[in-house]
């Protein structure tokens, strides 16, 4: 299978963020989810994904397209920002609390995961 044209995944983000901002949660979710089935390591989609579900009240998906965002990016305050709440919306105020620490960490400029050395 052959990388999906960058223009396409833009247009889709461009598209959900777009119906987002117009309050379509529904039209922002399938495109978000066209998205990380077009370019499956794009954080942006994960990450968009994940909050709009949130809104949507689907907080038990919310959390796994959370988990994907901090795993592409496990150095985005936003991404555990973000996990964190949906955390709490489920009721997992342990894992909540580790997630707002990682936010933490990130907000005082520091890294949760380190980047590698060179010629590692």
């Amino acid at each position: 299978m052959s990388d999906p044209e960058p223009s396409t995944v833009d247009q889709l983000l461009d598209d959900a963020s777009g119906h987002l901002a117009l309050g379509e949660l529904e039209q922002a979710e399938a495109s978000f989810r066209r998205a990380t089935e077009a370019a499956p390591d794009n954080f942006d989609a994960w990450h968009g994904l994940a909050m709009t579900l949130l809104k949507l009240e689907r907080i038990k998906e919310a959390i796994g397209a959370g988990l994907m965002a901090t795993h592409l990016q496990p150095n985005d305050l936003l991404a555990w920002t973000g996990l964190s709440q949906m955390y709490v919306r489920d009721g997992q105020i342990a894992a909540a609390e580790d997630a707002k620490g990682k936010a933490r960490i990130l907000s005082l400029g520091g890294k949760v995961v380190r980047d590698p050395a060179p010629g590692d």
